[in-house]
């Protein structure tokens, strides 16, 4: 697929620009509200007006969430769920724990991990907990029901926290770190710590090798429906097709809106088969999978796009960067 390398056109002056006085490390949309999380433990909920408050004594280490509540994990102990009217909630809280990693349930439960082990809170009862192999790397619940997959060395365990069963074991050598499931549950896939994706069909067990990247893969995300995985990693958006039983297997990815600058971070349009961009230098794009069309969001300022969210609706885009230097644009 030859992606366009014509000038794009411009909605850049639709941004409306924020300065947040500390890099962003992650971003969710709360309904109409946007949720940025800084790296130092504050959270700032952006709509009509600006509202700050301290989730963390310390250093924001994992940020998930869904369209009510936006959850981190910090170096101080805690596991907090932030609303979009400010409120706070402690989930956890274990003086001396960093909270590696946090996710979020579709009917809103929760898991984190502190070190090798993973915990899951129910919506009602008690936490349930259980030791992996090695330092969990990355959590995500499956789209539907309560399963877990576990990223860590040497592969990914598939959790159910409410059966009695072991965890599934899917195996690959190497440390993995972000996982993903596909929308269709059909795939699992994760970011590793060499430049390379790993993924398993779970109907058979077989293996989907992803690689030729020129640096680590720190941001991927499938599009609406599924039929492709956008990823970060080279200067160029990489999109590998999974619309069929097979996944990426034996097929070539398209790859969109090159650049002479790395992309740092991707997320996928919740409806439309569209890709936010973002790169190295802070420039952000929006390009159309079909053709390649790009639009230009945001121009580049030096300071690396940190994390990119679509509104629920898919009527706004929230844009975070290194720097502080963040945005808000809606369509």
């Amino acid at each position: 697929m030859t992606s366009q390398s014509s000038t794009p056109s411009s909605l850049t002056s639709k941004l409306r620009r924020l300065d947040l006085g500390g890099a962003v490390v992650g971003l969710r949309f709360l309904g109409a509200t946007a949720g940025f999380v800084l790296g130092e433990g504050e959270i700032v909920l952006v709509d009509a007006e600006e509202t700050r408050v301290e989730a963390h004594k310390g250093a924001v280490l994992s940020v998930a969430g869904d369209d009510r509540r936006l959850l981190t994990g910090g170096d101080d102990g805690r596991v907090v769920a932030t609303t979009a009217d400010g409120a706070m909630q402690a989930l956890f809280e274990q003086k001396g724990r960093w909270i590696d990693q946090v996710a979020a349930g579709a009917d809103g439960t929760v898991a984190f991990s502190a070190g090798k082990t993973a915990h899951f809170l129910p919506v009602k009862g008690e936490r349930k907990s259980h030791d992996f192999p090695s330092t969990v790397g990355g959590l995500a619940f499956a789209p539907k029901g309560t399963r877990l997959a576990v990223a860590h060395y040497g592969g990914v365990s598939l959790w159910f926290p409410n059966a009695q069963a072991k965890p599934e074991f899917l195996e690959w050598k190497g440390s993995h770190r972000g996982v993903l499931w596909s929308p269709d549950m059909r795939f699992v896939v994760t970011t590793m710590q060499e430049a390379a994706l790993h993924g398993w069909r779970l109907a058979d067990g077989g293996h989907m090798r992803m690689s030729g990247y020129p640096s680590r893969v720190t941001s991927m995300a499938f599009t609406a429906g599924g039929k492709f995985l956008a990823t970060s990693g080279s200067s160029e958006a990489i999109l590998w097709p999974f619309a069929s039983k097979e996944g990426p297997m034996g097929k070539q990815p398209s790859m969109l809106a090159p650049r002479d600058v790395r992309v740092s971070s991707v997320a996928a349009h919740p409806r439309d088969e569209v890709v936010a961009c973002g790169y190295e230098d802070g420039l952000v794009l929006m390009v159309r999978i079909s053709d390649g069309a790009e639009i230009l969001l945001r121009a580049p300022d030096g300071a690396p796009v940190t994390a990119l969210a679509w509104r629920g609706d898919g009527g706004a885009l929230g844009i975070g960067t290194e720097s502080g230097a963040a945005g808000l644009i809606a369509f």
